[in-house]
């Protein structure tokens, strides 16, 4: 009698972190009305009805998969902050360290720049304003906050220098996306490094 391979099943978090993942990718390049919940569960292939287990809806999906981009981002903000280095230093390792996020899962990125921030209001009940990206404020809160502390950084308004960070990182990843900018996107991390240096130092 022929014995029955053993079928290894997929870990219930490995899982949903694939569905994330595809959910980001589709969401970015058709848009968030534009996909569906059979789209996504199509291209894992999977049915939508199991897709449903794993999440209630597509508009819960959409804050889970931002909560992820921005634990991931805020993971390697927090690995940075944590290093020995002069406020300068850091915030070129954090360009850095989002172009290079950017290169490797794009996907991650241009759903933060084309769905969260185009889609505001499918991000409500939970996800207003910086709730659903918290963890990457706090990490760039604490970066600005040491700086000040060691006379590196200007005292100023958190959101001032919040957007002055964030701005030029965001606006270069969008640009390189769509094909605008005419050298590798790691090309200018010495030029959007210092000018955001420029802009916050003492």
């Amino acid at each position: 009698m022929p014995q029955k391979k053993l079928v290894r099943k997929e870990p219930k978090e490995e899982r949903k972190l694939k569905i994330i993942r595809e959910a980001c990718k589709l969401f970015a390049e058709k848009g968030y009305y534009s996909t569906t919940i059979p789209d996504i569960a199509e291209a894992l292939g999977m049915s939508a009805g199991n897709l449903y287990n794993y999440f209630e809806s597509k508009e819960e999906l959409a804050k889970e998969t931002m909560h992820t981009v921005s634990s991931l981002i805020a993971e390697r903000l927090r690995e940075i902050n944590e290093m020995d280095l002069s406020s300068q230093e850091k915030i070129r390792l954090m360009v850095k360290s989002f172009f290079e996020i950017y290169m490797q899962e794009p996907e991650l990125i241009d759903y933060f720049l084309r769905v969260f921030l185009s889609n505001r209001e499918v991000f409500k009940n939970g996800c207003e304003g910086f709730a659903c990206v918290g963890e990457v404020v706090t990490e760039v809160m604490v970066l600005l906050s040491k700086g000040v502390e060691r006379g590196e950084l200007r005292n100023q308004d958190f959101f001032s220098a919040f957007v002055t960070m964030m701005g030029p990182m965001g606006g270069i990843a969008f640009l390189y996306g769509e094909g605008l900018l005419e050298k590798p996107i790691m090309d200018y991390l010495d030029d959007i490094s210092t000018n955001i240096w420029n802009a916050l130092k003492a």
